[in-house]
């Protein structure tokens, strides 16, 4: 139902949509809409989905739609979910160009203009993300931009979800968000993507992705993460050897998931720890990974152990040497890169 901001249907279409998904955005809600009004590039709508929240964020979203024009207001009285609320949008979206905007992160001034000139500029592009910057629920800086991540090999894309901008005609030629990838719906739009266009990233951290204890890896169990590892992993495995993997999703749907292991584990494990150290906590899974059968040794195993050990001890230590180091990879890195230009990134 649109409740508001409604446009009449001869206005002349934006050539920017800006898409939002929102499911319980306080208090974060605000500063994250203000970061896209604010932004240089201005010909834009907002579409923004209410999916079913019980906070308040209605309310607020209904307030910028007051208060901006260019501010378009849905809402959902049925929760629909993370890949249904973010097609929802989309399909909403007026403009040929798209770009995504989570409701508790931070976009940087120019990111818009900047990311709009890569697609207007090549248009063998479907999607352009940006690096970033980790911030904590109160806005500061916690962990810094990574560019050493744009020159390893990785099918792990280097920039977060919400900091991608990409064209409408590519989005629904490949069908958009599958709800069988939930929790990577993203990834598993990017694979579908590549095969139709080139991928390209800022390498100057124009958005800045939050950590706080209201995320879902945060929160979610660790058999259901694991679960959702393991079956990235497995169609992770069939896009590598050029095949289509839908139906792994299929038979994961019928069996009612895949189980999990201990490489699932450690990859579960290690995502919820970090996410919980960057917010600013300690990590508070030593006691899972020192269950019996949750690890084996590998790289990830020791480096999750290191996690729990160090970060379970002294967490701001922990921090401050990882953002040392990750400052001294990023440099090196930069030295590889002209500053500022987009560069390619292949999924590997």
């Amino acid at each position: 139902i649109l409740v508001c901001g409604a446009r009449p249907p001869q206005e002349r279409a934006p050539r920017l949509s800006v898409v939002m998904p929102v499911r319980n955005g306080l208090p974060f809600l605000d500063e994250s809409v203000r970061s896209i009004t604010g932004q240089t590039f201005d010909d834009f709508e907002l579409v923004a989905l209410d999916d079913a929240s019980t906070d308040g964020t209605l309310g607020a979203l209904r307030e910028w739609a007051r208060r901006d024009a260019r501010v378009r207001v849905y809402h959902s009285a049925r929760r629909l979910g993370l890949s249904g609320s973010s097609n929802f949008v989309v399909g909403r979206a007026r403009a040929p160009i798209v770009a995504r905007m989570d409701a508790d992160d931070v976009a940087h001034p120019e990111r818009l203009a900047r990311q709009f000139e890569v697609l207007r500029g090549l248009p063998d592009v479907v999607l352009v993300g940006t690096l970033s910057e980790g911030i904590d629920a109160a806005g500061r800086r916690v962990r810094p931009r990574d560019r050493w991540r744009l020159l390893r090999s990785s099918a792990f894309p280097p920039f977060p979800h919400g900091s991608i901008m990409f064209r409408r005609a590519a989005f629904d030629a490949v069908g958009g968000y599958r709800e069988e990838c939930a929790s990577w719906e993203d990834q598993d739009l990017f694979f579908r993507l590549a095969r139709r266009g080139r991928i390209f990233v800022l390498p100057d951290a124009l958005y800045y992705y939050r950590y706080h204890d209201a995320s879902t890896t945060v929160g979610s169990p660790l058999e259901g993460r694991a679960r959702i590892f393991r079956q990235r992993q497995r169609c992770l495995d069939e896009y590598r050897a050029g095949r289509d993997y839908a139906g792994l999703l299929e038979a994961a749907a019928a069996a009612g998931g895949n189980a999990s292991g201990p490489r699932a584990d450690a990859e579960a494990l290690y995502e919820a720890g970090a996410m919980r150290l960057w917010a600013g906590h300690t990590p508070s899974i030593l006691g899972e990974a020192l269950r019996g059968g949750r690890l084996s040794p590998s790289p990830r195993a020791l480096l999750t152990l290191v996690l729990a050990l160090w970060g379970g001890v002294s967490p701001s230590s922990l921090r401050t040497s990882l953002r040392s180091f990750i400052r001294a990879r990023d440099l090196l890195a930069g030295r590889r890169m002209k500053d500022g230009s987009p560069r390619e990134w292949r999924l590997r």
